[in-house]
């Protein structure tokens, strides 16, 4: 288990939602719509990664919470992916900063054992060789997926 930002994560989820939010900044950079980006592991170390875009963020989202919630329970199966022990979601959204709403990189992410999955944002700002973000912030626990 390794500290991130005060929480106790495996090594492996670390990797994966760092690599997560690393292809999520590099769309946002670019100047692309993200729309809600899943990506799951096993214990194998397989990585499956699905992209939701065709509706609303909202409607999106869940979808996403839907295919990681499939994939535990085997109520859906992906190729060469084995039973899922982390998982990671980004989609952009806001963040109250106090001086109104600031555009951000909004990560959920969780492993399989009994505690909380954890959510954490990023503040983003510009395109191509203006854009930056900050370091990630912690923006709560959620309900487990797995």
């Amino acid at each position: 288990m390794c500290l991130r930002g005060g929480l106790m994560i495996s090594p492996e989820l670390d990797e994966l939602s760092c690599n997560l939010i690393g292809e999520a900044l590099d769309v946002l950079a670019a100047g692309d719509l993200l729309g809600v980006v899943a990506s799951v592991l096993d214990g194998q170390g397989n990585r499956v990664t699905c992209a939701f875009e065709d509706d609303g963020e909202d409607v999106c989202l869940e979808a996403a919470h839907k295919w990681v919630k499939d994939l535990a329970t085997g109520a859906r199966t992906e190729p060469q992916l084995g039973a899922p022990m982390g998982y990671a979601i980004c989609y952009s959204g806001a963040v109250d900063t106090g001086d109104g709403f600031a555009d951000a990189l909004m990560c959920e992410f969780g492993d399989k054992d009994p505690r909380p999955d954890y959510s954490a944002f990023l503040l983003v700002q510009g395109t191509g060789e203006s854009f930056s973000w900050s370091d990630p912030a912690p923006a709560g626990e959620l309900p487990s997926l797995l």
